[in-house]
């Protein structure tokens, strides 16, 4: 449950869904981006007690012993633990934690604990994007019950959002570069803490993102992006590969998908690779609209607006990110080494989708916490149809200042039941992203997916 004393506004929200949940931005609303709101919609002054600083333009240029192709070196690894939140004095935080996270104490009392840092606002991005956000917010609309969009490109579709889906779409949309290459993988340990790695190559190409696109251009191919992801490892999974095509009106055209097995040596129409079929080799431990912690249709949900409230959430995480651990350094029993983790205190929006009685999912509910600079999911709580906690996601960000972006650099999905996680995101041992591919849109088709496996 979302606790009372922490949210900001719900009164108003309420009323905004219920009698305005497809409103327009006013002229009036969108002159208030980049002045008292951030050119993303952020509150830009800090909080009452300065727990929370205001927003000065988030990390503008890179540090002076960094290069393209590093690991991210941590600009703020001067900053002390402030405190750190373990079972013992639970209770005083838990107004700012969520249900998931107090959940997570309760599972592993004795490992478990969170290393509280000084807040830094550091969510920066290009100028481009807070100029389209500005353009376009006061024309975006959500079509077809909110499963799909229009009027908008590039930039973030409702800085003022007054309903849940709003909140929903401008977290899919989010900016993370526009033609980037991932390297890295993923790790399910069992119970006692063993693992075996599963590496991944991921290209993906943003058609919404580019400088050049317009409402009428992303219309016109219904496409918002592609992405491909091709095994490397184990051995008995490589080659194994992925294509989706993401759609902009997914009522008109759903989701694409593309799957090559290396066994049948063939490509075949992948229909099911939505909603909750399990994501690939994770165990079970995740669903493929977790990914990214949501990604996909909405359709299957009804979604509420239930405010805004101060938390506790993983934010600059460079110390997780940095190519000086091992993988055996941060995967350990039950969850990561909490040693390599760094919360903070932010404002995040909160978002609460509960399942359509006409259709199926393993997930009954899904409770979302975005942060209100970056738009980006930082922890899901999600239950099962038994109205418990089943699992409990968090997104641990950094920001890729060359870029910039703030994006997560690992996203952990627990299991509450199984007492076991999967960690998405990896890249310790690997090369850094690229953010600096020109990928072309004939790279991502059927026959490129068939090549990508034959590699």
């Amino acid at each position: 449950m979302i606790k009372k004393p922490t949210l900001i506004a719900v009164a108003l929200c309420s009323l905004f869904a219920s009698s305005a949940a497809m409103a327009k931005l006013t002229p009036e609303e969108v002159a208030r981006l980049g002045a008292d709101l951030t050119p993303l919609g952020a509150e830009k002054a800090g909080n009452a007690d300065g727990s929370i600083p205001s927003w000065e333009g988030g990390i503008t240029k890179t540090p002076e012993n960094y290069t393209v192709g590093m690991h991210h070196p941590d600009p703020f690894k001067a900053d002390a633990v402030q405190f750190t939140i373990d079972k013992s004095n639970l209770d005083k935080y838990k107004s700012l934690l969520s249900p998931g996270q107090i959940a997570m104490f309760e599972t592993y009392p004795e490992t478990f604990k969170m290393n509280v840092y000084q807040t830094r606002r550091s969510a920066s991005y290009p100028q481009f994007i807070y100029d389209a956000t500005k353009q376009y917010s006061v024309n975006a609309e959500l079509i077809e019950e909110g499963n799909g969009i229009k009027n908008t490109a590039i930039g973030i579709p409702f800085p003022i959002p007054k309903t849940g889906l709003e909140v929903i779409w401008n977290h899919i949309l989010r900016y993370r570069g526009l033609s980037i290459q991932r390297f890295g993988g993923q790790a399910a340990p069992t119970a006692s803490g063993d693992y075996n790695m599963v590496g991944f190559d991921e290209q993906l190409l943003v058609k919404y993102s580019e400088p050049t696109a317009t409402p009428e251009s992303l219309q016109a191919s219904n496409i918002l992006f592609k992405f491909k992801q091709a095994v490397t490892e184990p051995a008995r999974l490589a080659g194994t590969a992925l294509l989706v095509h993401e759609t902009m009106d997914q009522i008109l055209t759903p989701r694409q998908a593309w799957t090559y097995n290396t066994g049948q040596r063939r490509v075949r129409r992948a229909p099911n690779v939505a909603y909750d079929a399990p994501g690939t080799a994770s165990d079970s431990l995740r669903t493929t609209d977790d990914f990214d912690m949501f990604n996909g249709s909405p359709n299957r949900y009804k979604w509420e607006l239930k405010g805004k409230q101060e938390m506790y959430i993983p934010y600059n995480s460079y110390k997780l990110h940095s190519n000086e651990l091992k993988y055996a350094d941060i995967l350990k029993p039950g969850h990561i080494n909490p040693d390599y983790v760094r919360y903070e205190k932010h404002r995040v929006w909160v978002v609460e989708a509960n399942l359509k009685e006409s259709t199926r999912h393993i997930y009954k509910k899904r409770v979302f916490f975005i942060d209100e600079d970056s738009w980006q999911i930082h922890i899901a709580d999600l239950y099962d149809n038994r109205d418990q906690l089943y699992r409990v996601a968090m997104a641990h960000g950094v920001n890729y200042y060359e870029v910039p972006t703030h994006w997560s650099t690992l996203d952990v999905y627990h299991d509450l039941n199984s007492r076991r996680y999967l960690a998405i995101g990896l890249d310790n041992e690997e090369k850094m992203y690229d953010f600096s591919q020109s990928f072309n849109d004939n790279e991502f088709t059927s026959n490129a997916l068939r090549r990508e496996g034959l590699r």
